[in-house]
């Protein structure tokens, strides 16, 4: 059993691309990662991203991946827990020249495999910052209390209020994104921002990841506090929904925060399912 560790994003797709896209649910954040970087550089997130790969036994298939794009932590795939412990070790190992760790995220037990292992292996402590649930599509329907309006996408000359939105939703849920305006302009030019109108005025907010893998991600999700209350975020990831399954994509996913039972219940209500529960851990200096 052996991790290998690289700087290479054209070798670690050749190595892990068939493994990450075969559980593209599972594996939804490396493949969306690795896509973006391949499309706008090794830059776009930071400095020098890292990745590896674990295979269960010489020459057998990869059965686990992680990679982190600094100032971010680690994201898993799915693994064995065994992987993730053995990850843990082999980073601490490696040491801060390789790869800073200060946290890490993915599925709920891989991550607190990882950082048990972590926190043995250097003595630091570990809090819980996200507790998470990845939600799937089934099937569609629309809202139950439908808002007035309708769903477009976002036009360029709408950038300045978009990035406003972008940072506003970054705030609330305490996240940072190193270059907003380049997010949001490189996602406009794809169509992956949506916007639901009503009388005639934006109101609400959400993005949409390119499809890899059969799968796009919805996310985020964002309505000003001024319009809240009124639907139009359910109507918007509904609208958004309905538009990635015309265009033939097989998995639509969405990221909820477990502590905001609002939007764990709206979502299900317009036909998403869970698959699993996911964990951000930060790592604390003690």
């Amino acid at each position: 059993m052996t991790w290998t560790f690289s700087t290479s994003l054209d070798e670690f797709r050749e190595q892990a691309g068939a493994f990450l896209a075969a559980r593209p649910a599972a594996n939804t954040v490396l493949l969306t990662v690795t896509h973006r970087l391949a499309e706008a550089g090794l830059d776009v997130f930071g400095p020098r991203p890292v990745f590896g790969w674990w295979r269960p036994a010489e020459g057998a298939p990869v059965g686990g991946a992680f990679l982190q794009t600094p100032p971010f932590a680690p994201r898993l795939s799915f693994m064995p827990e065994e992987a993730a412990e053995e990850l843990a070790v082999g980073l601490a190992a490696a040491g801060p020249g390789f790869a800073t760790v200060t946290g890490v995220g993915g599925a709920a037990d891989t991550v607190r495999a990882f950082a048990a292992a972590w926190t043995a292996a250097t003595g630091t402590g570990q809090s819980v910052r996200v507790e998470e649930r990845l939600y799937r599509l089934g099937g569609l329907t629309g809202p139950p209390r439908p808002p007035a309006g309708r769903h477009r996408l976002a036009e360029p000359a709408e950038r300045e209020l978009v990035i406003r939105w972008y940072e506003e939703f970054l705030a609330e849920v305490e996240v940072m994104l190193p270059d907003v305006p380049r997010a949001v302009d490189d996602k406009i030019a794809v169509g992956g921002l949506h916007l639901w109108e009503d009388g005639g005025s934006p109101v609400a907010l959400a993005g949409s990841s390119p499809v890899v893998a059969g799968m796009s991600r919805i996310g985020p999700v964002y309505t000003p506090a001024e319009h809240r209350g009124r639907g139009y975020g359910s109507a918007v990831t509904a609208a958004v929904s309905a538009h990635l399954l015309s265009r033939g994509v097989e998995e639509v996913l969405l990221y909820t925060d477990l502590g905001n039972p609002t939007s764990n219940s709206i979502y299900q209500q317009i036909g998403y399912r869970p698959v699993e529960d996911c964990l951000v851990v930060d790592f604390l200096t003690r």
